[in-house]
C-alpha cells in the first residue's frame, strides 16, 4: 500500500479525517503543517511571517519527500495550498493515493473556530463578512490543481464517519 495523501483547502477537514482514517486503517498519520513546525522549531504562521510562503512551500514539499521516501502506507494530512505549489499534485499522484476532500465555503467557515481562523495566515486577518468572499475565491484559484486528486469526496452534509468509511472503501477497492 502506498501514502494516502488527503488534499483540500484550509479547514475542510483533512486533519480530522486523516486522524480518525489511521485509527480506522491502522496506518501512521502525519501532518504536514505539524512536521513543517517540527522541523523548523516555529508555527507556520511564523514561517510565513519571518520566511515567506515560499520558503513555507519548499519546507511542505521536503515534508512530503520525507514521508515518500519512508516508503509506508500512511496517511498524509497536507496543507491547502501544497497542491498548488510546482509539480507536489502530479508527485503526490505518482507516489500515492489521492483524495480530495470537497467542502464548501460555507460549510468550511461554520466549522472554524476563532483559533483555527488565527492560525491560518491567510484567514486571520479577515472579518467574518470577508471570509466567504475570500475562500470562494481562493478555492476557485485551487480547484485545477484539488480536481487532479484520483479520487474526490464530497463532504457537506455527511458526518465523518460515513466520509471514513467511503475513503477507506476506495483505498480497499
Amino acid at each position: 500500500m502506498k501514502p494516502i495523501f488527503l488534499i483540500g483547502y484550509m479547514g475542510c477537514g483533512k486533519s480530522t479525517l486523516g486522524r480518525k482514517l489511521s485509527r480506522r486503517l491502522g496506518l501512521p498519520f502525519y501532518d504536514t503543517d505539524t512536521l513543517v513546525e517540527e522541523h523548523e522549531g516555529a508555527s507556520v504562521n511564523d514561517i510565513f511571517r519571518y520566511e515567506g510562503e515560499e520558503r513555507f512551500r519548499e519546507l511542505e514539499r521536503d515534508a512530503i519527500e520525507t514521508i515518500v521516501s519512508r516508503g509506508e502506507a500512511c496517511i498524509v494530512s497536507t496543507g491547502g495550498g501544497l497542491p498548488v505549489w510546482r509539480d507536489n499534485m502530479e508527485r503526490m499522484n505518482q507516489t500515492g493515493h489521492t483524495i480530495y476532500l470537497h467542502r464548501s465555503a460555507e460549510q468550511i467557515a461554520a466549522r472554524l473556530t476563532p483559533y483555527g481562523k488565527r492560525k491560518r495566515p491567510r484567514l486571520k486577518d479577515l472579518k467574518d463578512d470577508e471570509l466567504i468572499d475570500f475562500m470562494t475565491r481562493n478555492m476557485a484559484e485551487r480547484e485545477p490543481f484539488y480536481t487532479l486528486a484520483r479520487v474526490t469526496i464530497e463532504c457537506d452534509g455527511r458526518e465523518d464517519y460515513e466520509l471514513i468509511e467511503q475513503i477507506a472503501k476506495t483505498i480497499e477497492a
